[in-house]
Order: C-alpha cells, then structure tokens, then sequence
C-alpha cells in the first residue's frame, strides 16, 4: 500500500495537488466563478445556446445530461421513485425528494439578502437574480435577455410560432410542455399547490409564491427610479411605464397604444363588441370583468362603498363618489 502511495507521490507532487486545488474556473462572459471545470463547461451553454444531449426517440436537445434522462421518462412512463404520503410517482430521486418538501414545508435554501426560504435550489437561484438584476439567458435572435432558460424558451416560440403541445381535451396548443400541464387542471380542477398559512389551493406554483406575498408582504421587485415596491415582476414593469411614459402593446385595429397588455385587450371588445364575461344569474354580458362584479351586487345586495358622514352604502364606486359630493358641495365636474 505504501509503494504505491509513494509510486502517486513521484507522478503529482504535494505542491502540484496544492495548486490544483487553488484553481479556480471563471466565465469569461459573466464572470461567475466555479471549482470544477466540468461545472463551466455546462454554465457556459447557457450563453451560447449549445445542446449537446438529444433524445433519441424525439429529437428534442438538452444543455445537460440529467436534463436528458429526466426528459426520457416521459418517453419511457418509468416512474419507479413514489412519494408515500400522496402516491405521486417520479423518474429520479431527486425530483421525489423536492416533492416531499411540498408535504413537509421544509425549505432548506435561505437567501441571504431577503432571507426568503425555498425548497429547491434553483429556486434560490432564480431568486437572488431579483436582487442582483442578472438575467444570464439570450436569445440569439433579438437579443432579449431573460433571469430563467424557461422564460427564454417561450420567448423563441414567439420568434416561430410554434406550439407542439396539445391539449387532447380541448384541443389548444402551448408552445411549452409546462404550459400544457397548467392548462390541463382547468379541466380536471386540479390545485396541488396549499398555502399553509391559510388552506388556499393553487393549480400553478408561480400563484402560490405570489399569493403568499399578501401574508408575508414580501415586495421583491424595486423601482429603481422612484423606490416603489411590488410583489410581482409584472406590476413592476408597468409601473416603470409611468417614468417612461412608453406604451408598448398596441391596438392592431386603430393602432391605439396602452401601456399595459391587459388594457388592449379590454379595448378591442369596442371593436370586436364581444362581451364575455355572464352573469350567472341573469344572463347579462359585460366586456370587462369588474363591471359584471359591480352588476352581481345588484342580484346579492352587496353594497361594498359607505358613506363615512350619513351611512348610506354604494355598489358601485362611481356612485359612491357622486354621493359624498353632495356633503361637500363640490362640484367635481366645474371647469
């Protein structure tokens, strides 16, 4: 055992193994730094796009070999790995073992800005890119930068125009895989994601880290303008619209510009004349949904909006603010 110990000593020195393990691997692109080169090699594919692992049963590539085998499940159905407190079956172990979390609400991986806790290490990943403003992934095409691969995966279908993924209930087509599974729980009513702060189930993951923000109070998202917080990235982005003035989605019928994506759509039921949004009860149809709120608390007789000075309630907003001017004799609409 000694001579080949010594047989070692002779090929590597002490001082060689000393440098090696001082070495350090940094990208040349992001400058992030790794201990092991193996580990630059594969961070380096996210910058340049490279999938080296395909499957060979549909084609599809992959920037690593576990993402590769993970995908052949699919394929093969082999889910040997079962969770014992719901039954749900895996491919790997390793995605059983972030599942079980979801039973036992542990979060092992702590952020050390924020303090916010998670139950997978990607997840602290993605995160920290809030803080930090990261956004490692772009697309080749137009440039856009994006703080995920999946959100840059969905990006490039915008680019092509292609949905593979097909819903073979109702027949809609998703140009992402996990796209096609959320939509699937609207018909089968599935929510397998619980707060358990308050018991409320969720059909998507995204909706249950929003939703908890409103225990929390967590404002992740900063206007590095003006210094307003928000809980979603979203309502960041069109907040930051109000200092830019920059109204992005478009009308394509009178080419009417809107800051907000939502707000389009809404607009083009003046064209279109759709209303589809229906009372329940009566049959009435609205183009946008708080007016058939409003117009449910007609049948329920909710009044939601109280006059602070004589007591008298409101369904509607606008009508409540018409009524406290007739304490004020304000005329709100004198030129």
């Amino acid at each position: 055992m000694m001579e080949k110990s010594e047989k070692v000593e002779e090929l590597i020195s002490s001082e060689h193994i000393k440098e090696m393990r001082k070495l350090s691997y940094d990208c040349d692109i992001c400058k992030k730094v790794f201990s092991l080169k193996c580990n630059l090699i594969s961070h380096r594919r996210i910058h340049t796009g490279e999938k080296p692992y395909q499957c060979e049963i549909c084609g599809k590539s992959f920037s690593d070999q576990s993402a590769l085998t993970s995908h052949e499940g699919l394929h093969t159905k082999k889910k040997p790995y079962h969770c014992d407190v719901c039954g749900k079956s895996f491919s790997q172990s390793c995605n059983l073992s972030a599942h079980k979390r979801i039973h036992t609400g542990e979060k092992p991986y702590h952020c050390n800005i924020c303090g916010s806790s998670f139950s997978r290490s990607y997840c602290l990943t993605t995160h920290i890119r809030i803080h930090t403003g990261e956004k490692p992934y772009r697309c080749g095409i137009c440039g856009k930068s994006f703080s995920r691969n999946h959100q840059l995966t969905i990006h490039k279908h915008f680019h092509t125009d292609e949905k593979p993924y097909h819903c073979e209930i109702c027949g809609k087509s998703f140009s992402v895989s996990s796209s096609l599974t959320r939509h699937k729980r609207i018909h089968t009513g599935e929510k397998p994601y619980h707060c358990e702060i308050c018991g409320k189930s969720f059909s998507d993951q995204s909706a249950l880290i929003v939703h908890k923000r409103l225990h929390t109070g967590e404002k992740p998202y900063c206007c590095d303008i003006c210094g307003l917080s928000f809980s979603q990235s979203y309502h960041l982005t069109t907040h930051r619209h109000i200092h830019t003035g920059e109204k992005p989605y478009q009308c394509d019928i009178c080419g009417k510009s809107f800051s907000r994506n939502h707000d389009v759509t809404i607009h083009k039921h003046i064209h279109t004349g759709d209303k589809p949004y229906h009372c329940d009860i009566c049959g009435k149809s609205f183009s946008r949904n708080n007016n058939l709120t409003k117009h449910k608390r007609i049948h329920v007789g909710e009044t939601a909006y109280h006059c602070g000075m004589c007591r008298k309630s409101f369904s509607d907003r606008s009508s409540w603010a018409s009524h406290k001017h007739l304490h004020t004799k304000e005329n709100p609409y004198h030129s």
